[in-house]
């Protein structure tokens, strides 16, 4: 199925909800739809599904016009925050709703199937308020690929779960969106979850479509200073610089020999990853000095915060490291893992792939 969407937008009295914006996203794959709260994420979603309808524009699916047909009318299944479940009904009869208005004929064999895949078959036989936040939401993910249909839209289904939870359920829905037939679309907050859904991503902020493409290919150029802060947990640390005849000079800081596009403005913003700084010289970097602010461990990594006289920078470190409030400490960063950004903030240059 090719869902389309052509120059909509969405005004809610003089607010603009979603500007001029068209997307199609890509058959049998997913698309995830990336963006801070309020980005617009939900407001698009809802036009996809018939639940809106768009101030202007047109939705249609293989060409047939669609827009204000609404979502009874449509082939979508849908999966929310929120643990939507029919309260009354066991969970073997919540997943066997849609089978059953299908007319499917093995409705048992198939809800023991659909259970196994998302390890809840031994609680067919319970109510949904008789199980964890996590169960209910497997169930109601159990429930929407019942349905089968062409047209799958998850608006930031796990983030009501706890982490544990959360990575759990994004191996387990990456393995089952790789082997369905379904379009799907999933909202997320997060990077790390774009990343590793893969397929598509389109980069929303303020109402605004940034960026749509591959995943691996948004993550690695994006066009802009927003995209790459959207596409980037921590924020991407952003440095100002200007051009210079060895290539880029850091305000404050040192010479970066990066060849810059012969139409560059004078006046540059330099990108750099935290992952991308580490404590640990290696051929070819230059240092920053600094002291830290603030360490703090999440996982298996540790953030740093540490300032430089270039600004304050975010260090992403594999491993659990140990640093002292306002101790001494050197960043080393290679020129080639590093973004220029012109005074408009649009993309320069970006580190070439496999660099490191």
């Amino acid at each position: 199925m090719q869902l389309t969407l052509e120059g909509i937008s969405k005004k809610v009295g003089a607010e603009t909800w979603l500007h001029d914006m068209s997307i199609a996203p890509h058959p049998g794959a997913v698309t995830v739809l990336l963006g801070a709260t309020q980005a617009g994420k939900t407001s698009l979603m809802r036009i996809m599904a018939g639940l809106d309808t768009p101030t202007a524009g047109r939705v249609s699916v293989d060409g047939r016009d669609v827009t204000g047909m609404p979502v009874r009318e449509r082939n979508v299944a849908m999966v929310y925050q929120q643990f939507i479940n029919y309260p009354s009904m066991t969970v073997a009869d919540n997943i066997a709703s849609p089978l059953k208005l299908r007319g499917e004929k093995n409705v048992a064999g198939r809800v023991r199937e659909l259970a196994a895949k998302l390890h809840i078959e031994m609680f067919l036989d319970r109510l949904p308020a008789a199980l964890s936040g996590g169960q209910q939401q497997r169930v109601a993910l159990a429930r929407a690929l019942a349905k089968a249909a062409p047209l799958m839209l998850l608006d930031e289904p796990l983030v009501n779960l706890d982490y544990k939870l959360r990575e759990e359920l994004r191996e387990e829905l990456t393995q089952l969106f790789a082997t369905g037939d379904s379009t799907v679309v999933y909202a997320t907050t997060e990077p790390a979850e774009a990343l590793l859904l893969g397929g598509y991503t389109a980069v929303l902020d303020a109402g605004e479509l940034l960026q749509y493409g591959p995943t691996a290919e948004v993550f690695h150029t994006p066009s802009s200073i927003r995209v790459a802060r959207a596409f980037s947990d921590p924020p991407m640390n952003l440095i100002a610089g200007e051009a210079a005849s060895i290539g880029v000079k850091m305000n404050a800081g040192p010479d970066l020999q990066i060849p810059l596009p012969s139409a560059a403005s004078r006046a540059l913003t330099i990108g750099v990853r935290a992952s991308a700084l580490r404590v640990q010289a290696r051929p070819g970097d230059v240092a920053l000095a600094g002291k830290v602010e603030l360490a703090e461990i999440s996982g298996s990594d540790t953030f740093v915060h540490v300032a430089t006289a270039v600004g304050e920078l975010v260090a992403q470190l594999t491993g659990v490291h140990d640093f002292g409030l306002g101790a001494p400490i050197t960043l080393h960063l290679n020129p080639s893992q590093v973004y220029v950004f012109d005074q408009g903030g649009r993309l320069l240059v970006a580190p070439q792939r496999g660099k490191n």
